[in-house]
């Protein structure tokens, strides 16, 4: 269906145009998803953009070819072209807040690809705008086609950029990152999705992708990107079994697992070369374990291991079992102490206000009595659905959303009701890293000057000499290069913005950091890196940190504490290994059921939720899981169910414990 053959992208700099893509080349059969694997910065999404002709305005087709059932898309007019884009092929693109139009509704954004290449308008539109919706698990689709994209969280901002592409009905779906910002429950749905529609459509899909899980469960074939070039195609068993180029088993090495908690991840040195700087033989040599006096001269050539798997290397050994085993070192066994973060009874709610005169008719209870506590050097991951209200706790403890009610003390200071000159003064000690990179980071400052604002504005002692060094020494933690100072945020990819999120961070010291999804747009080797920094600082300053996430690898890694949470409450909590291995409550169950894991013979059967997320402006009454639950009782129905100890550090609230 799609051939890609020798196609070189590149963009201007000055004079000189410089190859982001180089001689790529592989093809897409109808009803195959082609799984394409890399580091930031490697060219995956330059790729798709250059196959759907969305490239920026200093992006370059220099060469090759790229057909659509035989017919061949870089001569075709921009007219012309249009017909394809969003009909015959569409695209899901990695970053939903900078994706969707800011200033149209989700239903006139959904309703311009269906009045395009569905000829649908009226009524029948609106009837399947709210069908795709629907699909996509969404709540209360007719509120939200009214809504417009700052009034949904990350997760639903990302399904609703899945509808857009789906509207078109398209023979070829190209999907960057289609489920990084959702939680694990609404990724196994997406994925069902879209396996669905493939196997419905014959839909050839290209799945570009940092995430093994989902490489395991939905790739037919992969193929492993290194800066702009392919250097492993291989079937999904022969990847999962017999990886064969030195990058690819680094990749494995660094994924976040349970038997590794408690060891330094290992991490793939240096970073991808850059544009201006190739270097004339293999690309991974200066960064590869295994490199060889002629990786540095001559660039490999091809390589068949067996029928369909190819890698280009000039290295003939199997995996170093020195990447795989990682590097032990200490794992620290805190006890928990007096908490540094206190919270109790916590609740935002949001007012609905109509009318004229906008009077208030009810409200949208968010965040509706959590209490938690973090003790000093400890990790509480945060876990549940997108819209759940996690997002909403982190802004509330640092006092960016102010709490309905509720008390939220940090170090002995009570922050609710705090005079905003001490207020700022106190943020001094927590600090958050946002979901978002490229919403936070100010686009017309340079990123040595975002990353010295916290030092000057929460009066931290430094000059301009030393502020230069500590921003130098911050980039070099999150591995930057020196030089990513002068640069602004719109010249790194998804993943060096969250390096660069997480230095501001980190700039001010914190003892306690808020991490909303911090590695979710990071590819594996990254999230190693900054996973092995977040232990190392917790180690070395005994910063605490709620984690947000809906990575499951990643808490089995490296919380202490987990709490899950529904709908704006927290139904289960304990500690990471009793509720990881022994999970109480039919929701915790059914989240961890969904997790992809990132090899072929570890595969469990998914507990399928029906139904979707309730709207929390409209909460159930009784135990707000139980419109979902398969297990729900008459008194489920009735009352909110009392916390049940199942030990002296695992509590569950559930009728089925009580």
């Amino acid at each position: 269906m799609l051939k890609v053959e020798n196609l070189r992208l590149g963009f201007t700099a000055g004079k000189q145009t410089l190859a982001a893509v180089d001689g790529v080349s592989f093809a897409i059969s109808a009803g195959e998803t082609f799984a394409l694997l890399g580091e930031s910065g490697c060219g995956k999404s330059v790729t798709a953009q250059g196959i759907m002709r969305l490239l920026p305005a200093a992006g370059r087709v220099l060469n090759g070819s790229v057909s659509l059932d035989g017919d061949e898309l870089l001569s075709l007019s921009e007219a012309d072209m249009r017909a394809y884009r969003g009909g015959r092929m569409a695209m899901i693109f990695q970053e939903p807040a900078t994706s969707l139009n800011p200033v149209l509704t989700v239903g006139r954004q959904i309703g311009e690809v269906l009045e395009r290449h569905r000829s649908l308008a009226g009524a029948a539109a609106t009837e399947r705008m709210v069908e795709l919706l629907r699909l996509v698990g969404i709540a209360d689709p007719e509120r939200r086609l009214t809504e417009y994209p700052f009034q949904l969280s990350g997760g639903m901002k990302q399904r609703v950029m899945i509808a857009i592409a789906l509207a078109g009905e398209p023979e070829l779906l190209i999907a960057d990152e289609p489920t990084t910002a959702l939680d694990v429950t609404v990724q196994a749905q997406i994925l069902d999705l879209l396996s669905k529609l493939q196997a419905e459509r014959g839909m050839g899909m290209l799945l570009i992708t940092h995430d093994l899980g989902v490489v395991a469960r939905m790739a037919h074939r992969i193929g492993v990107m290194y800066a702009g070039e392919l250097v492993e195609v291989a079937s999904r068993d022969a990847f999962f079994s017999r990886p064969r180029h030195p990058y690819t088993q680094a990749l494995f090495a660094a994924l976040p697992e349970v038997s590794r908690r408690g060891q330094k991840l290992t991490t793939i040195p240096g970073q991808v070369p850059v544009l201006s700087a190739m270097p004339s033989g293999c690309r991974f040599a200066d960064r590869c374990r295994q490199v060889m006096a002629q990786c540095r001269e001559v660039s490999p050539p091809w390589r068949e291991i067996d029928a369909g798997h190819v890698v280009r290397c000039h290295w003939r050994g199997e995996a170093d079992e020195a990447v795989v085993s990682g590097h032990v070192v200490t794992d620290l066994n805190i006890e928990p102490g007096r908490p540094f973060l206190d919270v109790a009874d916590l609740k935002v709610h949001f007012p609905i206000r109509r009318g004229l005169l906008q009077r208030t008719v009810g409200h949208v209870r968010a965040v509706d009595g959590v209490s938690l506590a973090i003790s000093a050097g400890r990790t509480l991951a945060l876990v549940g659905e997108s819209g759940c209200g996690k997002t909403t706790v982190g802004k509330a403890l640092l006092q960016l959303i102010k709490p309905t009610a509720g008390s939220v003390r940090v170090g002995g200071s009570q922050l609710v009701g705090m005079k905003a000159k001490r207020l700022r003064a106190a943020r001094r000690h927590m600090q958050m890293i946002f979901q978002d990179p490229f919403a936070s980071l100010n686009p017309r400052m340079r990123v040595g000057e975002i990353i010295a604002e916290g030092m000057t504005a929460l009066t931290r002692d430094a000059d301009s000499a030393a502020q230069a060094a500590a921003v130098s020494a911050l980039l070099k933690q999150v591995g930057l290069p020196d030089e990513a100072a002068g640069r602004y945020p719109h010249e790194f990819s998804g993943g060096q913005r969250q390096r660069i999120a997480i230095a501001r961070a980190l700039a001010v010291q914190p003892e306690l950091l808020i991490c909303d999804e911090p590695t979710s747009a990071l590819d594996v080797s990254v999230q190693a890196q900054i996973l092995n920094l977040l232990k190392k600082l917790q180690e070395e300053l005994g910063v605490a940190y709620l984690f947000i996430t809906h990575n499951f690898a990643v808490v089995e890694y490296l919380a202490y504490d987990v709490a899950v949470m529904y709908l704006g409450r927290i139904v289960e909590r304990g500690r990471a290994e009793e509720l990881l291995r022994s999970p109480q409550h039919p929701y915790t169950q059914a989240l961890l059921s969904a997790v992809p894991a990132p090899r072929l013979e570890a595969r469990t059967a998914v507990i399928r939720l029906p139904g979707e997320t309730p709207s929390p402006a409209n909460p159930p009454s009784g135990c707000h899981f139980h419109p979902r639950c398969p297990q729900a009782m008459d008194v489920c129905r009735q009352r909110y169910p009392e916390t049940s100890e199942i030990s002296a550090t695992h509590t569950v609230n559930c009728h089925l414990k009580g």
